[in-house]
């Protein structure tokens, strides 16, 4: 055997050495000049950031009465890959979640997909049964999921949140910064099969909890309230309605609601008129409940008297435009308090005259008409006047009686709060506070009460508004042993432009009249009845009769009635 040249061997050798170098080289290069750059990235590839999702907080009524909380519940997820059997897994899975076979079936053949959906928030009762039938390719995932325990109750005002946790109507969305809370984060090092490391990297910033909202709603006589309220639209025939219950005093809405309503529960199968909060958001034009604030323009300005008496026809001509009272009666001696008493348009329009369209369009706007009342509530409406420039006599008259000008619900229980009050206007919330784990109620800063009418004015218009129960257009609202003080109100509708033969119907008073405690405000839309004082005022007396056991309210002695020209 013939041993190779000593020159390749050296050779040979020389490649070697230079193949050695060249890798001693390359390590040298890595382990010192790269080393920082590739342990970054090995950690980058070994840790995790996950997010800690925070418990949503919840909404409670005045005295602590869960209104929305959030359960565990679980996301259903699949990854195709590894289903075995579409068509018999399709039908466990959709006996389970109420789904349509062929539905699941399409998803479990999903192509090229890795995860697909097939229940989000499933109960977590469901979800075990579920899980405990092994199916392969199957996954669950824990999130939560809001849950109103009183179904439609206050669905309106409450609103409700989508699958992502986020509020998407009502408090729900108004209050999302208070109530979502802040998420954490726990970094963690995991392997390449992805199990944690034993001495790894793990640290936890636990998220911080969503703050409880104390609202200002009570649970027994919101339900009470809503009862009353779907009586009397069904047994008016009426297209819907709305009530609201203040605290004359504090302003605090001791209930709100809109009929039809909708479970919050179920959210996505509900009519959109539904979910709007009417009493906020939506405008109407009064009517005669309306005359408050034309007898208060009448007394805050001297121009007229409580013992003048006035020839009342029923019937007039402004501007062209006949106006008329809702009977027929001959002329008739009234004062202002018979005016408000009886309701009477003719009447209206003759203080509007001697009080002038000025002093009348300032009082509106000490009122806050055409201002949203700032309750904290989504897509509040403030309601229409008309600029002052663009009155003519027709539209004083009109004002006079609550037509040609556009309010909300809330916004007219305010009003006559703010009579109650003794002439001053406290903003109306529904939010008392929030409160954290230590369950401290952080209250909500009050706004100052303004003053919009004198004490001697807002006496005697709670007199007037006495003498139209006692004596006048709303004896249904009467309660015994409690005076009452309201209005009723009747308004045709503006459709496109045009008046129609539809009406709102309402009722809006107080109680006890010489000590004020409780503000109800009803509205009954398009009722077979029409009249307020006959579709409104006893849902005011019924609400009132369950409001005055619920709060323990004592009665208190009667006001004295105004002049009445029959008297004089």
């Amino acid at each position: 055997m013939r041993r190779p040249p000593a020159g390749r061997l050296v050779a040979l050798l020389g490649v070697m050495v230079l193949a050695l170098a060249g890798v001693g080289t390359r390590l040298v290069v890595l382990q010192v000049g790269d080393h920082r750059a590739f342990a970054a990235q090995g950690l980058y590839q070994r840790v995790r950031l996950i997010d800690l999702p925070a418990a949503r907080g919840a909404i409670v009524d005045r005295t602590g009465v869960p209104l929305a909380i959030t359960l565990e519940a679980r996301d259903v997820y699949a990854d195709p890959r590894y289903v075995t059997d579409p068509i018999g897994e399709a039908a466990r899975i959709a006996r389970i979640l109420d789904l349509q076979p062929r539905q699941v079936e399409r998803l479990l053949r999903t192509p090229d997909s890795t995860f697909v959906y097939l229940g989000r928030q499933v109960d977590a009762e469901d979800a075990e049964k579920l899980e405990s039938l092994g199916l392969p390719g199957i996954g669950f995932l824990d999130v939560p999921k809001r849950y109103y325990p009183a179904g439609a109750l206050a669905p309106q005002v409450l609103g409700f949140v989508g699958v992502d946790a986020t509020g998407l109507a009502g408090l729900e969305f108004e209050y999302q910064d208070v109530l979502a809370g802040s998420p954490g984060t726990r970094t963690v090092e995991l392997s390449a099969d992805g199990l944690p490391i034993a001495s790894g990297i793990e640290v936890v910033e636990p998220a911080i909890r969503g703050r409880t909202l104390v609202t200002t709603l009570d649970r027994e006589v919101q339900y009470l309230a809503q009862e009353a309220l779907q009586r009397a639209v069904k047994g008016n025939g009426a297209k819907g309605g709305t009530i609201v219950v203040m605290d004359a005093r504090t302003g605090d809405v001791y209930a709100m609601a809109s009929y039809p309503w909708f479970d919050p529960n179920d959210f996505e199968t509900a009519e959109r008129d539904a979910i709007r909060n009417r009493a906020v958001t939506d405008m109407f034009e009064p009517g005669s409940v309306n005359k408050v604030v034309t007898a208060a323009a009448a007394l805050e300005s001297g121009a007229v008297g409580l013992r003048e008496v006035f020839r009342v026809p029923s019937w007039m001509t402004v501007g062209g435009y006949t106006v008329n009272d809702s009977h027929a009666h001959p002329i008739q001696d009234m004062t202002l308090g018979d005016i408000v008493a009886q309701s009477s348009n003719i009447g209206s329009a003759m203080i509007a005259e001697r009080v002038g369209s000025a002093d009348l369009a300032s009082v509106l706007a000490r009122f806050g008409y055409g201002t949203p009342t700032g309750i904290g509530f989504p897509g509040e409406a403030g309601g229409v006047v008309p600029d002052l420039l663009n009155w003519t006599d027709i539209t004083r008259t009109t004002v006079s009686y609550g037509q040609g000008i556009s309010m909300t619900p809330l916004q007219m229980a305010a009003v006559y709060a703010t009579v109650a009050n003794d002439g001053m206007w406290v903003q109306p919330r529904l939010v008392r506070g929030t409160s954290g784990s230590d369950r401290r109620l952080q209250q909500t800063r009050p706004t100052e009460p303004r003053r919009v009418l004198s004490e001697e004015t807002a006496t005697m218009l709670t007199r007037m508004l006495a003498s139209v129960v006692s004596s006048g257009t709303g004896g249904a609202a009467d309660i015994p042993g409690y005076q009452v003080a309201g209005k009723t109100g009747t308004a045709r509708k503006l459709v496109d432009g045009r008046y129609v033969r539809r009406y709102m119907a309402s009722f809006v008073g107080f109680f006890p009249a010489s000590d004020p405690r409780v503000v109800i405000a009803v509205s009954i839309d398009e009722p077979r009845t029409i009249y307020g004082g006959v579709a409104a005022a006893p849902v005011f007396s019924e609400i009132a009769r369950h409001v005055i056991q619920r709060l323990a309210i004592p009665a208190a002695p009667p006001v004295s009635l105004p002049p009445f020209a029959a008297d004089l």
